[in-house]
């Protein structure tokens, strides 16, 4: 699966900065357009559409914006995958970092994946999810700024 630029797990607010724009959108383009495997979750893919949509319905987004944000994340480079996270390593990590929920399934995601793609770093925005993946050994791709929560 991974080649020679390696394997990027994405996380739901690096996802999020491909399709509308905010501080971290060059940055997550300039990713996106790597020749790395990009790897989208099935939380994620959730995640993603549930904040579409809810800036649809609060209008945060037009209808045009709306539309125009799922072609891209249906027709994103993403390799869609539909795993589970270990359970031991979910629990482990649970004692190891203070994530809210989601976070931790995608850091125990990130690191069940390793065992098979030792290339696999995490791409997220997100301050305690990305200190918890450098901690992992999943350094993150987020870049030299430090994201605020």
């Amino acid at each position: 699966m991974g080649d020679a630029e390696g394997v990027l797990y994405w996380d739901t607010s690096a996802v999020l900065s491909t399709l509308m724009a905010d501080r971290h959108t060059d940055l997550a383009v300039r990713q996106l357009r790597s020749q790395a495997t990009h790897l989208l979750s099935s939380l994620a893919w959730a995640e993603a559409h549930a904040v579409l949509s809810r800036l649809r319905r609060e209008g945060g987004a037009s209808e045009h914006g709306f539309r125009a944000a799922q072609g891209l994340l249906a027709q994103g480079p993403w390799q869609r995958i539909s795993s589970s996270p270990d359970w031991a390593v979910t629990r482990a990590i649970a004692v190891r970092w203070h994530l809210r929920g989601a976070d931790l399934w995608h850091l125990a995601m990130a690191k069940s994946l390793q065992r098979d793609l030792p290339e696999i770093t995490m791409l997220t925005y997100d301050v305690a999810l990305q200190e918890a993946a450098m901690g992992e050994g999943l350094a993150s791709h987020a870049g030299p700024e430090v994201p605020v929560p």
